[in-house]
Order: structure tokens, then C-alpha cells, then sequence
């Protein structure tokens, strides 16, 4: 009993799964279910693409960024050379007045401005040269950037194209569909059928008219209408024919009737002819 009612609960299951998935089919070809999946498809791609344009927007930020900062860091870069080559220019000057002072070197190497202009000239340099290698990595982060950014901008073209491909591709969905159920129609109106109920209302109309013909002849010989209706036309073509038959022998057309030959008497015998 219980399998019974398990199979019996399958069937039912079954049965509603192919009403839906035939339901489901039946909304799936319609042209505004289609056009609308089309509109949910162009929308959910539209929306990747701006999240898409968003990342390389920030990107393009970044890259803007760090070209600010390469500017900035060669502003420096040409500041210190100039600091540099000031204390460069300094140190020499110190150096002459004190070589011209008489100083030994030694001297000159203690003397507090030459230590000045040297601790000036080595930490220019020692900047500059890590701002340099500064803008050597902006750089090489810019171009990386900028090279990401092309490729980028590459693809979001080439979805923005298949957006378009998309939206086309909808709009030739949607008539394809609206012709096939057209020419489906008139292919199963013209087979007999059709779902419209059309060709079943034209054979009805078709046998309704045969059984009023059958009535009407039925009721026509119960009657007698039709030996009536012989009658008539006899009697007409009686007419008709004597009334022909009159005016052509008025006219001289009739057929000349033979007049019939007059019969000719035996003659009687003389002796029969004798009184007895």
C-alpha cells in the first residue's frame, strides 16, 4: 500500500513538473518575457561595466598620482643639484681662502666651514640620489599603469561593443520569434491543427451546412416538391414546344405532314353482288 502511495505521489510530482516545465516553455517564447530576460542580460552587463569603469578610473587615479609625484620629486631632484653644486661651490671657495691662508691640508680638512660645505654637499647628494631612485619606481610604476590602463580600456570597449551586439541581438530574438509563431499558426490552421480552435469552428460550419442541405432535400421530397417541381417543367417545355411548332407554320417553316393514302375498296364481285 505504501509503495502504491509513494508511486502515486511520484505520478502527481511528475505530472505537475511537466505542467510547469510546459508552462515555463510556453513564457519563455513569449516575446515580452524574451525581450525583458534580454533587458535583465543588457543591465547586468551594463552594471559590470561601470563597476569595471570604477576600477579603472581608480587606476588612472593612481597613475595620475604618481606622475604628480615623479613631477614633484624632479622639482627636488633639480633643487638639490643646484644645492649640491652651491656647496660644491662653497667648499672651493673655503678651500682657496684657506690654502691662500697658508693652511695645510689637514687644516683645511678641520676647518668648520669646509665641514660644513662637505656635510652639506654629501647629504644633497645622498638625497638626490634616493629621489632618483625615486622616480626610476614611479616611473616604472606609471608605465605599468599606463600599460594596464590600455588593456583595460580595450576590454571595456569591447563589452560596450557586445552590449550593442546584445541589445541587436534582442531586438532580432524578438521578431524571429513573433514570425516563427506566425508562420507555426498558419502552418497548423492550414494542417487543421491549430490550437486556436479555428479549423475545428470551420468544420463545424462546414458539417452544419451539409445537414441544413440534407434537411432541406428531406423536407422538399416529404412534400412532393420535387414532382411538383418536374411537373412544372414539363408542362413548360409542352408549351414552349407547341407555342415553337405554331409560329413555324405560321411562317412556313413547319414539316410538311404527308397526307395518308386513301384506301382503295376491292371491287366487289358481280356475282357475289347477285341477290341470293
Amino acid at each position: 500500500m505504501f509503495r502504491a502511495l509513494g508511486r502515486w505521489v511520484k505520478a502527481v510530482g511528475y505530472l505537475l513538473t511537466g505542467q510547469v516545465d510546459s508552462a515555463r516553455r510556453v513564457l519563455d517564447t513569449n516575446p515580452h518575457v524574451i525581450r525583458a530576460k534580454y533587458d535583465e542580460v543588457v543591465r547586468e552587463k551594463v552594471k559590470r561595466i561601470q563597476q569595471f569603469k570604477q576600477a579603472v578610473a581608480g587606476l588612472i587615479a593612481q597613475e595620475e598620482a604618481k606622475a604628480a609625484k615623479i613631477k614633484q620629486l624632479s622639482e627636488d631632484v633639480a633643487n638639490l643639484e643646484r644645492l649640491k653644486a652651491g656647496a660644491l661651490a662653497k667648499a672651493k671657495q673655503t678651500v682657496s681662502k684657506l690654502q691662500a691662508a697658508g693652511k695645510a691640508k689637514d687644516e683645511v680638512h678641520n676647518d668648520e666651514s669646509y665641514k660644513k660645505c662637505l656635510a652639506a654637499y654629501n647629504d644633497f647628494s645622498s638625497t638626490l640620489t634616493e629621489k632618483q631612485e625615486r622616480i626610476e619606481e614611479l616611473e616604472s610604476d606609471v608605465n605599468e599603469y599606463k600599460k594596464t590602463v590600455g588593456e583595460h580600456k580595450v576590454q571595456l570597449q569591447q563589452l560596450l561593443r557586445e552590449v550593442e551586439k546584445i541589445r541587436s541581438e534582442a531586438a532580432d530574438t524578438v521578431a524571429e520569434v513573433i514570425s516563427a509563431k506566425q508562420e507555426k499558426e498558419i502552418a497548423d490552421t492550414i494542417a487543421g491543427i491549430a490550437e486556436d480552435g479555428t479549423a475545428e469552428e470551420l468544420q463545424s460550419l462546414r458539417q452544419m451546412r451539409q445537414e441544413v442541405r440534407a434537411e432541406a432535400r428531406i423536407s422538399k421530397e416529404m412534400a412532393g416538391t420535387d414532382t411538383k417541381a418536374q411537373e412544372a417543367e414539363f408542362l413548360e417545355y409542352a408549351r414552349t414546344t407547341e407555342s415553337t411548332s405554331e409560329f413555324d407554320a405560321l411562317i412556313g417553316l413547319a414539316e410538311e405532314v404527308e397526307a395518308p393514302e386513301a384506301k382503295t375498296e376491292e371491287p366487289r364481285n358481280k356475282d357475289s353482288a347477285l341477290p341470293e
